[in-house]
């Protein structure tokens, strides 16, 4: 038996098997972490096949590496995406708006699961967040930036309008968080699923402050505003969750406290934001207006 043509199969298989094997590695991991105890079987199948999975990825790197620098400089949708700043924002508005979709079913779901007028809110309230993300991205899809930008500055105005009426929202809902009108003690699973939209919303919002702001458009503004908000409200019902779940110990009135401030600190901020939008486009719309008045 040639044991080196083996081995070289087993560390190098086909690209396609090491992707399929990585992904049944993850979700059969993850079935064992919530459906079973760590002495069965196949929880021990899991562990190993998990391990596996871990040394095909590392063996993988060198390879993976030369792939993206090859990809970066051949690859003509990728030139494309590179040097096309309209297609590049509007991958990333309709990516965002699906980010948000995906998470407000999460909510919907977990609404269906305990009954509660709680989770319905919260749904609708990332699904109105994509909807202006939707809307905004119907106007960058047709123009480039700053072709109209009377309609940009209505756009970013009618923006931090929905804001603001949503941030009467989230202050009922920072009440609920902090008087426990019901409580809801979620899986470790699910905790840690919003755990991870929770940083990756808040990655993007950073991204999105620095790839926006050369392109003094205010639609891209308000698109990196709704990122910024969306980050905010998700770091406040995480806290809540892994307070609920992890946090039995610290007492009720330290769970009331630091829910109180984070909640007051996130309502203040996406009020600010929402008056600024508000002010910033007001002021710029009346200036054609008023130069138009002195022209006269």
């Amino acid at each position: 038996m040639n044991w080196k043509k083996w081995g070289k199969q087993l560390l190098f298989p086909h690209p396609v098997l090491a992707v399929l094997l990585c992904i049944a590695a993850a979700v059969l991991l993850t079935y064992s972490f919530v459906a079973l105890k760590t002495t069965d079987l196949l929880s021990i199948a899991a562990y190993v096949l998990s391990f596996y999975a871990l040394v095909l990825a590392c063996v993988s790197v060198p390879q993976m590496v030369r792939w993206f620098v090859r990809f970066r400089t051949e690859n003509r949708y990728y030139l494309r995406y590179r040097t096309d700043v309209q297609l590049r924002v509007n991958l990333s508005l309709y990516g965002m708006a699906v980010f948000n979709s995906a998470y407000a079913l999460f909510q919907l779901c977990l609404g269906l699961k305990h009954h509660s007028a709680w989770f319905y809110a919260m749904a609708g309230y990332y699904l109105l967040l994509a909807l202006m993300r939707i809307m905004l991205v119907r106007y960058t899809r047709r123009h480039a930036p700053g072709e109209e930008t009377e309609l940009e500055w209505r756009k970013y105005r009618l923006c931090g309008v929905c804001l603001l009426i949503m941030n009467l929202a989230l202050a009922v809902f920072t009440l609920y968080f902090v008087f426990r009108i019901r409580i809801f003690v979620h899986h470790e699973i699910t905790t840690i699923a919003m755990a991870v939209y929770t940083f990756a919303a808040l990655t993007m919002a950073i991204i999105n402050v620095i790839r926006y702001r050369k392109y003094h458009s205010p639609a891209y503004s308000a698109a990196r505003d709704i990122s910024l908000v969306c980050a905010a409200v998700s770091m406040l019902t995480l806290e809540n969750a892994m307070l609920t779940a992890f946090g039995q110990e610290s007492g009720e009135l330290f769970r009331q406290i630091m829910l109180g401030a984070t909640g007051v600190a996130v309502i203040c901020f996406v009020q600010g934001i929402a008056l600024y939008m508000i002010i910033n486009a007001t002021k710029q719309l009346k200036q054609p207006t008023e130069e138009k008045n002195n022209g006269k």
